[in-house]
């Protein structure tokens, strides 16, 4: 776009319209509906939520109690920082430390829980190829990437920084951004104590599939690990895919996998019997 069409409005506004249909990669699938190469079973029809997230990126959306989300590793080289909300109550949020602890575990995976700070499960891990969830680091910050990079510019977004923005889009503030989870850079805790973490690259199409317990509010942060040394600003896009799924039955087995569990699953049931989630409690 040249600066004579900048000048003028009318050739401002032809131009921008000019724009619609472009494709890049980085983008939302608008409507949802219109999404292709979805996950096995999964019918365009369902499909709430299709983005591409850019290296840098970030992405904001919600999910209702039973929704399924996929979270893509499209080249091999994304790195993911999650955080979550319970939708209707925005001061009930992951907490890293208690997912943890609660479970007995270090390393979540496949079959585990996301928890909240209030004893319920927020979302569970369907699917994990490997992905490598990472509780231990936090997101990367300006001050991270001024020391790594020599710039926190535009051009080298942070995860934290990215929070913020969603959160501001989302009536929230800065108090409301916490402990994340970060994705796709596997990290190990060494008997010495030291954080070992790998940056990859890995083999593409890593997935990540979780099921929303409650009714969430999903943040998403694609920029490089905080622990990534590598000289480069070195982070590729990501996918995300969400659609309409059932909710947890009494008998599914990762509800009954644990006394812990069933605990943060009956703890979600007596929230939505009681009408708390409506602030009818």
């Amino acid at each position: 776009m040249s600066g004579s069409e900048t000048a003028d409005p009318a050739l401002a506004r032809e131009h921008a319209r000019r724009q619609a249909g472009t494709k890049v990669e980085a983008m939302r699938t608008i409507p949802s509906s219109a999404a292709v190469n979805l996950p096995d079973g999964v019918s365009a029809k369902d499909v709430i939520w299709d983005e591409v997230i850019a290296a840098g990126g970030y992405a904001i959306h919600s999910l209702t109690r039973g929704d399924r989300l996929q979270i893509i590793d499209i080249h091999g080289d994304g790195c993911v920082s999650l955080n979550m909300f319970n939708a209707q109550h925005p001061a009930e949020r992951l907490n890293v430390a208690d997912s943890i602890k609660v479970q007995w575990k270090a390393y979540l995976g496949q079959g585990d829980l996301i928890l909240s700070g209030l004893g319920r499960v927020l979302a569970s891990i369907l699917k994990d190829d490997g992905c490598g969830i990472d509780p231990f680091s936090g997101a990367s910050n300006r001050h991270t990437v001024l020391d790594h990079y020599g710039d926190n510019s535009i051009d080298h977004p942070n995860a934290r920084d990215r929070f913020l923005t969603a959160a501001a889009k989302c009536g929230l503030s800065r108090k409301d951004v916490h402990a994340c989870l970060n994705i796709f850079k596997p990290v190990r805790i060494a008997e010495t104590g030291e954080t070992l973490v790998e940056v990859g690259p890995f083999v593409p199409g890593r997935v990540l599939e979780l099921r929303a317990e409650m009714n969430l509010l999903v943040f998403l942060a694609n920029c490089p690990h905080v622990l990534d040394e590598r000289k480069a600003y070195s982070v590729s896009p990501v996918r995300a895919v969400a659609w309409k799924g059932e909710e947890t039955g009494f008998d599914d087995p990762i509800r009954n996998a644990s006394p812990e569990a069933l605990r943060a699953f009956e703890n979600v049931e007596d929230y939505f019997h009681s009408g708390e989630q409506r602030g009818e409690g």
